[in-house]
């Protein structure tokens, strides 16, 4: 599933030849995705041209003059650019062609992602709301974590995946922050300290920034050929390595559900 380190490196990869371009045609082969395509889409597309991409959370915002496109990638699709007349695969689903000759195309299996458009601003849209702060922003640190854990007896690892408390912090990166920050994925998040609290955000801050830099920006990863991007080689120290050693300890590494999702921590440096 695409995480946000893998939505960030897609924008950044396709905003050079995005920006500034005009919308010549837009196909929709498969207008049913988890929110339909508006039938619209073409008309209030065609003829407009792309500002400066942005990034909420996992969602991509591509604006035009009068609102703007929200593309969300789900748990299973890329976005590409490909030169005009490239034949379409299967599950390439909505096609956006622009005037420098190249399309940006839509490709997902399994159909949980979808493109929408807002007009005015796009945070004020309900799916975009609530959510908590961006990660690697001010407004995400240990006091704002302290602050909205109190009381809470929820366990740190789902606390922190929720994404009204801070946007993007998957599986994969609070499993990884909070071992970096030793921190027992199981505590109850109102009885993690300030100073712990203070580790953990520093922490998924800097997890999510080594993903993003690993991941690379080089448009031959999103123009042409019929892969995805490459995104970033992760090296893991917990996540997905259940019963193994851990790297700093030696202690097997232990598995677990919380919140219906798979965790793996070190009940040694995790304590």
């Amino acid at each position: 599933m695409p995480e946000l380190p893998e939505v960030e490196t897609t924008r950044r990869g396709i905003a050079p030849l995005v920006e500034g371009q005009e919308v010549t045609e837009v196909i929709v082969r498969q207008p049913r995705l988890r929110t339909p395509v508006p039938g619209e889409l073409a008309e209030w597309l065609v003829g407009q041209r792309f500002g400066t991409l942005a990034r909420r959370a996992k969602y991509l915002l591509l604006p035009i003059a009068d609102g703007h496109l929200l593309w969300h990638l789900g748990m299973s699709g890329s976005l590409r650019l490909v030169p005009i007349g490239t034949p379409p695969r299967t599950h390439d689903h909505v096609d956006v062609v622009l005037g420098n000759g190249h399309v940006l195309r839509y490709h997902d299996p399994r159909r949980f992602g979808f493109v929408d458009f807002v007009r005015g601003d796009p945070h004020a849209d309900t799916r975009l709301a609530r959510l908590g702060p961006e990660p690697l922003s001010d407004a995400f640190n240990g006091e704002h974590l302290f602050a909205r854990s109190r009381k809470r007896r929820v366990a740190i690892k789902p606390f922190l995946m929720d994404n009204a408390n801070v946007v993007g912090v998957g599986n994969i990166y609070a499993s990884e922050a909070l071992f970096m920050a030793g921190v027992d994925p199981r505590r109850p998040a109102g009885e993690v300290t300030r100073e712990e609290c203070e580790r953990l955000a520093n922490a998924a801050s800097s997890v999510l920034a080594a993903a993003i830099a690993q991941g690379g920006t080089t448009l031959r990863d999103f123009v042409g050929g019929d892969g995805k991007p490459g995104y970033f080689a992760q090296s893991l120290n917990v996540y997905g390595r259940g019963g193994e050693p851990c790297r700093e300890c030696g202690h097997e590494i232990m598995s677990l559900v919380l919140g219906q999702r798979a965790s793996c921590f070190c009940p040694y440096c995790q304590r």
